[in-house]
């Protein structure tokens, strides 16, 4: 059922048949109106926030005159009288997109300040609503308001319905694996965490890490996934990482091995007290996108990532598994970790290189263990066709 939210209003015209401007009285605004067409979250730490309350609870009367006003998005309103309209919201799940387009921040200091016992009998913001947008508009809508804060990249794709794929992905995968994804799509986004990992972008660059046919050693250029932040997402990027998002849950599953791998070798009791791996920070945690996952320890964001790439080496044009996943992926994971990938996090640790971002960057690992994966790959098959023709022998004999 739709639910209705009463503004106080001095006064408000038709701008046009589906957009009213009010005056409307400060102290009684409603405060729990969602944030559903917004593109973030607003943060109380912020400076956008700190100079609004303090605009507000200095100078409350002259509010109006400083600010530039809220943004609405509704279904309907229907005037109560000449002081009251009433606003009727479709929620998301009600499959609407209304409430506030823009003036997060704005609507979080009316409420701290009325906790706070301010007096705001006299503080009036502009409000501009909007009714029956679709959610495409109220979406354009969202991305053109200007703001005094920097709206990250990642909030504004998010925000064009970008990263829809993505959600619709993870949310099948959480029925089928009964688990749970925190995945932060925007900025100051509620409920989900700032480890790094749990970045959406972070999501994209394990997939591109899989990417056998656009990442090939044999390329003059290309040879590697890039692993900076580059939300944009084309159509013609999103078909290809559509393509890839059944290796997904194998990036993930890689990633959290790997963090395990390294949480036993820095709690072993001879290395205790010690850690001798570059870019591993004991003060710090880390939570990685499936809430099963949190390790008390800190990594760089991209230290899977070279072995994650190593992996494409076993998938085929199509992106089918040359060999079942299941068959050999911890065995390699060890391979890698025990022969390459721990040498060269403890001799960067020796050489006192600390930089998290630069050592997980470092073309020479990423080589080296493209090539490890194409030997291993190679005595896999080969013990494959040994174990055949073995078998063809038996039969004969048998025979």
């Amino acid at each position: 059922m739709p639910k209705n939210w009463t503004l106080k209003v001095d006064q408000y015209i038709n701008a046009n048949s589906n957009c009213i401007i009010a005056t409307a009285h400060v102290d009684s605004f409603p405060a729990d109106l969602p944030l559903e067409p917004n593109i973030r979250e607003p943060n109380r730490k912020s400076s956008t926030y700190k100079q609004i309350y303090d605009s507000l609870t200095g100078e409350p009367e002259r509010f109006f005159e400083r600010h530039g006003g809220i943004v609405l998005c509704v279904n309907k309103v229907k005037p109560k009288n000449k002081t009251e309209l009433e606003l009727e919201i479709l929620q998301s799940n009600e499959g609407g997109n209304d409430g506030i387009i823009n003036g997060g921040h704005t609507v979080l200091a009316f409420e701290q300040a009325r906790a706070n016992k301010y007096d705001l009998s006299l503080a009036r913001v502009k409000v501009t609503i909007h009714i029956g947008l679709s959610e495409d508009e109220a979406k354009d809508i969202a991305l053109a308001s200007n703001t005094s804060a920097p709206v990250d990249a990642r909030s504004k794709v998010n925000a064009r319905g970008d990263y829809k794929f993505i959600k619709q992905f993870l949310a099948q995968l959480e029925m089928e694996e009964e688990t749970k994804f925190r995945i932060a799509y925007y900025q100051n986004q509620s409920g989900a965490p700032k480890s790094p990992q749990c970045n959406v972008n972070h999501l994209i660059k394990l997939m591109n890490c899989l990417d056998r046919n656009k990442y090939n050693p044999n390329k003059s250029k290309g040879k590697h996934p890039p692993v900076s932040n580059n939300p944009s997402l084309s159509d013609t990027e999103r078909q290809r990482l559509s393509k890839l998002l059944p290796l997904l849950p194998k990036g993930l599953w890689i990633e959290q091995r790997l963090f395990q791998i390294i949480e036993e070798h820095i709690t072993n009791p001879r290395k205790k007290g010690t850690i001798d791996l570059a870019s591993i920070d004991a003060r710090k945690s880390t939570l990685l996108p499936d809430s099963r996952y949190s390790f008390g320890f800190g990594a760089p964001a991209d230290i899977a990532m070279p072995i994650v790439a190593a992996y494409r080496v076993f998938l085929d044009e199509n992106y089918n598994w040359i060999i079942p996943f299941d068959e050999f992926a911890l065995d390699f994971l060890q391979h890698l970790w025990n022969n390459y990938y721990k040498k060269y996090l403890v001799s960067e640790k020796l050489a006192g290189n600390t930089v998290g971002s630069k050592i997980c960057r470092n073309p020479v690992i990423w080589d080296n263990l493209y090539v490890c994966a194409q030997s291993y790959l190679n005595q896999q098959l080969l013990a494959m066709v040994s174990s055949n023709n073995n078998k063809r022998e038996e039969l004969k004999l048998a025979n």
